[in-house]
């Protein structure tokens, strides 16, 4: 008789390792040390002729492997009744844009132009939405009753009800069903392919510039190209070396703001620290605030700075009217701006390092054509949440080839409102600064370079700033910078036409710049992924290839995420956020182009601040060249501390965003069309785009808002 397997006796259980198995409340998961292989439990070449497997052993590998299947079943299950409970959450304190709209505006709502052309924007996709779901009941009621469907074709063999008539409930439905086929068929399929096949050819072009752009960059790259200033600039302000020329022009340095509350003082500080001769600089904080309160710290801030021996000057105008381009307007007709050659511009939230100057100037000497030197941002919260995650991988591959490709091989690009410093000449030149629309930046670069003066990007001078980290604030700037391209598009193009540059930038001006890349982009991806991909689940018959759906865009994410290689485990939520955020986008470009209410909507971006403090406190720390900066306000950084512990105590709610939502369902309704046809690339699609669209609506990327 063959001794029986006893797994609690060591000595019986030769050639196997011994196993501790713990249960733990509530998920009843198994931890499995030192796990016995299925081999340890079978018999040996000598037994098999005696014996076959023992039931328990096999009972007891059973039972591990189930163990260990419902532990990551109830760990799967766990997750997502947190995600359900923490989307329930959300749904309770959530509040629709007009909801808040009546709460904040209610006096203004119904005549406010912007709320209006979001509302019909909204009410379009609805209609998409409802079409969606009963056409939806339609083929599932169709499938049942045996209209069986190919991928993507369909098979018509019971057409024949609609031709003889048969009678009964289901023989009219087939016959109903017929009728809606063949209308499907000679009406609907043949316009929605045209204007597929269209936004495909569109989605090439722009996917064709996009590989053009990264091969530019990889020859940059490649051949070492990098704009040298024509002398070499001396470091020491204090050098005697009679034969070296130190060239330090009158620089303006202005900061523009409004309500900046949370980083005031870490701009203030990084620019007053700025490596320059005292009197060759001169600083303009130029404070657009509204709030009494905020007017009062900033000026105050700008008092010590003056005490200190800082050359600064606070400015608050009175009519605020044109937004920055007016308040920059306004600071310009100050008439000691005569006595200045060059004005560097830095956003309220912008931290420029002590030397920006000595390594953006020094590229205007000697070159009398060059109007703009350009830096790029750097972000010092760009790991903070997924929301900052995702716009850093899109504004790495902005500057790094975008912005470096047309400025080495064109000498144009847009200037990007701040971070730059501009010759004031080439400024003049150009009319100054316009406040018809709401990218004052883009407007003077796109007149300046109508005027023959060139632009130089430096991609490796970085001036720290600070990303959005809630959807609500990203979307409103996202909002700003698509319809003011559109608006800045209607009223240049007759000055293009007429302009005295040669064919080839006017061509990249209309096509390139404003067309391609403003235009269609934002048009394709709402209109072929978000409206012509469901609607092809519906009428099968006008198709999107599946290189269309899957291999392109994700080739074009990968060449989009190459400049932020850290970023790589992020392609796919990438792609996802980008097709979500064609919806703001298209918003925005339609309300542009056509002048809509929203298009001259301006609102500023809201910053949290988080570096400023630690910013702040690294100044005091440089030691006693730098302990003048903060002076007797060092207690500030306590109130500050204060101050930040009650923000963080203030109710917070998220927002529900309904387009995103409406989108969310149709992509869904979209995807459980698509399993009838088993349509496999469309189905996942559908399915993961529609599931980051409920969780855009329903706020769960980024920060709460206040």
């Amino acid at each position: 008789m063959a001794p029986s397997f006893q797994w609690w006796d060591k000595g019986s259980h030769r050639g196997g390792t011994p196993v501790v198995v713990k249960m733990e409340n509530p998920n009843w998961s198994m931890l499995e040390l030192e796990g016995p292989s299925d081999d340890d439990f079978l018999p040996t070449t000598s037994q098999k002729s005696k014996s076959k497997k023992n039931a328990k052993q096999l009972t007891w590998v059973l039972l591990l492997k189930a163990h260990r299947a419902a532990g990551c079943l109830s760990s799967i299950a766990s997750a997502t009744f947190g995600l359900v409970s923490a989307i329930r959450r959300r749904v309770a304190s959530g509040r629709t844009d007009y909801e808040i709209c009546s709460e904040e505006i209610e006096d203004i709502c119904d005549d406010n132009p912007t709320v209006k052309s979001s509302s019909r924007f909204y009410g379009f996709i609805k209609v998409f939405l409802w079409l969606s779901l009963v056409l939806l009941g339609f083929e599932v009621a169709a499938y049942f009753q045996g209209w069986h469907f190919g991928a993507p074709h369909l098979q018509l063999q019971y057409l024949k009800y609609f031709w003889s008539g048969d009678l009964g409930v289901w023989g009219i439905f087939d016959s109903i069903y017929a009728r809606w086929v063949s209308i499907r068929v000679e009406y609907l399929a043949p316009p929605l392919q045209f204007l597929a096949s269209f936004c495909i050819v569109l989605f090439l072009i722009q996917s064709a510039d996009r590989l053009i752009l990264c091969f530019g960059c990889f020859w940059i790259r490649f051949k070492k190209i990098k704009p040298t200033p024509k002398q070499q600039f001396v470091r020491d302000i204090e050098s005697s070396n009679e034969n070296v020329e130190n060239y330090f022009p009158m620089i303006l340095v202005q900061i523009p703001m409004c309500n900046e509350k949370e980083v005031y003082q870490q701009s203030i500080a990084a620019v007053c620290n700025l490596d320059w001769p005292k009197e060759n600089i001169l600083i303009q904080v130029l404070d657009d605030s509204d709030d009494p309160t905020t007017q009062l710290l900033i000026e105050e801030e700008v008092h010590k700075w003056q005490q200190e021996g800082a050359r600064v000057l606070y400015r608050h105008r009175v009519v605020r009217d044109g937004y920055k381009a007016g308040n920059l307007k306004s600071a310009m007709s100050c008439s000691y701006v005569n006595d200045y050659e060059f004005v560097a511009i830095f956003d309220a939230d912008f931290q420029p390092t002590p030397d920006f100057l000595k390594r953006t100037v020094p590229h205007f000497k000697d070159n009398e054509e060059v109007a703009l030197v350009q830096a790029r941002w750097s972000f010092v919260n760009k790991d903070e949440n997924l929301l900052t995650r995702l716009q850093n991988i899109n504004l790495a591959f902005h500057f790094e080839v975008e912005q470096q490709v047309n400025g080495t091989f064109i000498s144009f690009f847009g200037f990007n409102g701040t971070a730059g410093v501009w010759r004031i000449k080439a400024l003049e030149d150009a009319g100054g600064w316009l406040e018809r629309t709401t990218v004052e930046d883009m407007d003077i670069a796109v007149r300046a370079h109508l005027n023959g003066w060139k632009f130089i990007f430096l991609n490796d001078v970085e001036c720290q700033c600070e990303l959005p980290e809630s959807y609500e604030a990203y979307r409103k700037q996202q909002h700003r910078w698509h319809s003011g391209p559109m608006q800045l598009f209607r009223l240049c193009l007759p000055d293009i036409i007429r302009s005295k540059i040669d064919v080839g930038k006017k061509a990249n001006l209309i096509f390139l710049f404003f067309l391609l890349r403003k235009l269609i982009l934002p048009f394709y991806s709402f209109t072929l992924f978000c409206i012509i991909l469901p609607m092809t689940m519906f009428v099968p018959e006008a198709e999107l290839p599946s290189w269309v759906i899957c291999y392109i865009p994700a080739i074009m994410s990968f060449l989009n995420i190459l400049p932020a290689p850290k970023s790589f485990p992020f392609i796919v939520p990438y792609l996802l956020f980008e097709n979500t955020m064609s919806v703001t986008k298209f918003n925005a470009m339609i309300s542009g182009l056509f002048q809509l209410g929203s298009a001259y909507e301006w609102v500023v971006t809201k910053k949290s601040g988080r570096s400023s403090e630690g910013d702040l406190a690294s100044l005091i720390d440089k030691g006693p060249k730098h302990q003048y900066q903060r002076g007797n306000s060092v207690p500030d950084l306590d109130a500050m501390e204060k101050e930040q512990v009650l923000m963080n105590k203030k109710k917070k709610h998220n927002r529900i965003y309904t387009k995103e939502l409406a989108l969310a369902f149709l992509l869904l309704t979209a995807s459980a069309r698509s399993l009838l046809s088993a349509q496999g690339i469309h189905f996942y699609f559908l399915l993961f785009q529609g599931i980051a669209f409920l969780l855009v609506g329903l706020d769960l990327i980024g920060e709460q808002v206040e």
